[in-house]
């Protein structure tokens, strides 16, 4: 079964950071493109960032510029999301997703194939 599992979401205050991770089950995460979505109470499914299947492209939407980085382990079959200077709004259910072309400049759900069941981030005082 083909499966991608996040973990590490929780509870952080404001300014803190928090680490996530995405791995694969049955899935070599370097044959894919691997992102990171997020999707707060009412709102829509959010893309933040992307990892190429290689690594040596990274998207990052608006939002999350330079608060966040998405990087690879491929010795543990992993894609972790490291986000800093965290606020509120911030506030979400946290996915992972594969897809085997590329990564494109727009980080889409709907050119995502496989996704994992989210894990909660609350950044609140």
């Amino acid at each position: 079964q083909l499966q991608l599992v996040e973990s590490g979401g929780g509870l952080v205050q404001p300014g803190g950071s928090l680490r996530l991770s995405c791995g694969g089950s049955g899935l070599t995460l370097d044959n894919f493109a691997i992102a990171w979505f997020r999707q707060a109470p009412g709102k829509e499914r959010e893309g933040i960032a992307c990892s190429s299947s290689s690594g040596d492209r990274t998207v990052y939407a608006d939002s999350v510029k330079g608060r966040f980085t998405i990087s690879r382990d491929n010795a543990k079959n992993t894609v972790n999301l490291q986000m800093t200077s965290l606020k509120p709004e911030d506030t979400a259910v946290y996915y992972c997703a594969a897809e085997i072309a590329a990564c494109w400049d727009s980080i889409k759900a709907s050119t995502y194939d496989y996704w994992g069941q989210g894990t909660q981030v609350t950044v609140s005082s």
